[in-house]
C-alpha cells in the first residue's frame, strides 16, 4: 500500500507555484557528532512548500547546486517568489522568479523583511514526529515513508481513509 501511495503522491499535481518555501533535512539515526549538512550515514530530504498549499519532497544524493535546480525546475513554476535560508546552493534562484533569504544565525524570521521558511521547518518536524513511530526504516525503504508522510500533510484537510479506500480500489485516479 505504500509503495502505491509512493506512485501516487509522485504523480499528483500540478507545479508548485507563488510563494515557495524550500530547505533541506536530514534523516535517520540518532543524533552522532556533527548536525546537519555533513552530518554521516544520514538521508538527505530537500523539500519544496507552497505556502498554504502543497510539500514536495525527494530524497537527493547530495545539495550541490546542480541538484536542488534540477528539481525546482522540475517541480515549481517560473515567476514565483522563493523563501530560502543562506545556503549557497540557492544563489541562482533569482534567475526563475524573486528570491528572499534568511539568516538563520540571526533569527528564523529576518527581522526587517519579516522573511522567513517556517512552513518547511514546520513540515519537516511533522515529518520527523511521524517517522519516529516507524523506528528503524531501512534507506530502501525510507522514501516511501517520507512520500507517505507529504501525501498525508497534502491531503490533510481531506478524509484519509476514504482517499486510501479510493486508491486501493482505484477509484482516484493519480
Amino acid at each position: 500500500m505504500r509503495e502505491t501511495i509512493y506512485h501516487v503522491a509522485e504523480l499528483e499535481g500540478k507545479k508548485l507555484s507563488g510563494e515557495i518555501e524550500m530547505d533541506e533535512s536530514y534523516f535517520g539515526g540518532r543524533r552522532k557528532g556533527k548536525r546537519g549538512r555533513g552530518a554521516k550515514g544520514k538521508s538527505i530530504v530537500f523539500g519544496l512548500l507552497e505556502r498554504d498549499g502543497r510539500v514536495y519532497t525527494r530524497v537527493v544524493e547530495g545539495v550541490s547546486k546542480e541538484d536542488l535546480m534540477a528539481i525546482i525546475r522540475k517541480k515549481t513554476r517560473k515567476g514565483s517568489v522563493y523563501y530560502t535560508d543562506k545556503f549557497r546552493s540557492y544563489n541562482s534562484l533569482k534567475r526563475l522568479g524573486k528570491h528572499h533569504t534568511v539568516n538563520h544565525s540571526k533569527g528564523m524570521v529576518d527581522k526587517k523583511t519579516k522573511n522567513h521558511i517556517n512552513g518547511i521547518e514546520g513540515f519537516w518536524s511533522f515529518a520527523k514526529h511521524i517517522l519516529y513511530n516507524y523506528r528503524g526504516v531501512s534507506k530502501y525503504h525510507f522514501p516511501m515513508y517520507l512520500k507517505e508522510v507529504e501525501y498525508r500533510y497534502n491531503h490533510r484537510k481531506d478524509n484519509l481513509f476514504k482517499l486510501i479506500i479510493g486508491i486501493y480500489f482505484g477509484y482516484v485516479s493519480p
